[in-house]
């Protein structure tokens, strides 16, 4: 069997393996590109970061809940919520998003070839279809974007129809009245809060005392109190001891407590894709959890084969991943345009509320011994969070006291993940208080808050420094 010979092989459609390849087509290399499944875009596409954040919308939508009390009538649709609502803008999102890259793929004059893709050799990958057909590609370089699977404790019965992953609750049929969603990082806590949304009894058991523990403290404990408002129940510093398959699934947690649930949703982490691609065999070594190590430029122990994406691990975002491929692309063929990724990164979580943030957190300041400030505006404050209805939502904006340069941005509220952005450009251009003072912001607007919280702290700052007022 002859091989074909390409530039560059991608392994993997995601966004990681779509932008790297199309990057690479962009400087006029041959690129091929092998995906094992039916449709372009990986996990973000299909079973994860798109459809999750359409079904929250949807969520919001199909519940009223966005509209709570604005009018003095109730709009609330929750009980008559079938599945079918539920998922159908879902589906036609992921068709629309699919159709996308395809369009992407074919303008860039992309060869795909769909099967599961394995190394025979390290500039050989043999990629078999799903009869059975068995394809050649040689390749000059590789870059390995296949993306991360649902990981499957022992102790949790997925073989039970009513037990789900982050990737198969997409295949529920009916909408449960009770379900237990293990796990409290941020799949378990967005599915927890638009299913609780939908009048659905929610349960969320975490083994860590605090909600995502990579978040400002603060921020943690906002969201915490917004899920208790949402009649979620919360079981920190807990693990699950038994799930019994019965006319219900019966719970028993370490603690002793015990509940029924219809439904059981095992948020419990993702590892990598990497499982019967050779990896071993050309002396890629993956971890236990299936990760890839790689060096600043994004290459494995073997130069020319390159790894991005939720596959090499943290921070395993799809704004990430598309970056991380594009430096390693203009790396790979010294193309000198883009050679690191941003120092600074933003991180979106679409619970209800949402929450996002940029910078340092008051842990991570304290932990170094960095001086800060912390002023905050509310949006309950704010005219236009008062028109939508915003009670919780706040902005925190972390200072360095002596010359007032931001140093952290951290949001829960409506919109949380595109007002981070105002702060997110700050921090990457070293700006200080002097930046949100000078900057006029529309009324009626979120974005006012940058303002009001910056004035807060320089309230703070003025008790601090009786002298900066004179």
């Amino acid at each position: 069997m002859s091989a074909k010979h390409y530039d560059l092989v991608v392994i993997g459609s995601g966004p990681a393996g779509e932008k790297g390849g199309a990057q690479a087509a962009f400087l006029g290399k041959s690129v091929a590109l092998v995906e094992k499944e039916s449709s372009f875009g990986g996990a973000a596409t299909n079973t994860g970061t798109l459809p999750s954040k359409t079904l929250r919308e949807s969520a919001l939508y199909l519940s009223g809940f966005e509209k709570r009390g604005l009018y003095g009538i109730n709009l609330e649709m929750k009980d008559r919520v079938t599945a079918r609502d539920f998922f159908y803008r879902e589906r036609e999102v992921v068709v629309s998003e699919q159709a996308r890259i395809t369009a992407n793929i074919d303008a860039h004059k992309i060869e795909v070839y769909h099967g599961a893709g394995s190394f025979i050799d390290a500039n050989t990958v043999c990629v078999t279809a799903g009869d059975g057909t068995r394809t050649e590609l040689h390749a000059d370089k590789f870059l390995i974007a296949t993306g991360s699977c649902p990981t499957h404790p022992g102790n949790i019965p997925f073989n039970d129809k009513r037990v789900f992953d982050s990737d198969t609750i997409l295949d529920l049929h009916d909408m449960p009245r009770t379900m237990l969603v293990i796990g409290g990082g941020v799949i378990g806590c967005e599915y927890a809060c638009m299913f609780a949304a939908l009048g659905i009894k929610v349960s969320l058991i975490d083994g860590r005392d605090r909600l995502l523990g990579f978040m400002d403290a603060e921020i943690s404990a906002a969201l915490k109190t917004a899920m208790m408002k949402l009649d979620i129940d919360l079981y920190l510093s807990d693990t699950v001891e038994a799930i019994e398959p019965a006319e219900m699934l019966n719970i028993t947690l370490k603690s002793g407590h015990k509940f029924p649930v219809e439904i059981v949703l095992a948020a419990t982490g993702r590892d990598g894709a990497t499982k019967g691609m050779g990896l071993e065999e050309i002396g890629i070594v993956p971890s236990n959890r299936g990760l890839i190590a790689v060096n600043e430029h994004y290459q494995t122990l073997l130069p020319h084969i390159y790894a991005v994406g939720d596959v090499i691990g943290f921070p395993a975002l799809a704004s990430t991943s598309m970056e991380q491929a594009r430096i390693a692309m203009a790396h790979a063929f010294d193309f000198r345009y883009k050679d690191h990724l941003a120092p600074i990164l933003p991180y979106g979580i679409y619970t209800i509320p949402e929450c996002s943030m940029a910078g340092e957190s008051e842990e991570s300041l304290n932990k170094a011994g960095t001086p800060y400030l912390a002023g905050h505006a509310y949006y309950k404050t704010n005219a236009r969070g008062e028109i939508i209805g915003e009670q919780d939502g706040f902005l925190k904006l972390l200072f360095r006291p002596e010359d007032m340069k931001l140093l952290g941005v951290h949001i829960i509220g409506e919109q949380a993940s595109e007002l981070v952005h105002i702060g997110l450009t700050a921090l990457l251009m070293n700006a200080t208080s002097d930046l949100f003072i000078a900057t006029c912001y529309n009324y009626p607007t979120l974005s006012e808050i940058y303002k009001y919280a910056t004035y807060n702290a320089l309230q703070q700052r003025m008790k601090m420094m009786p002298a900066a007022a004179e």
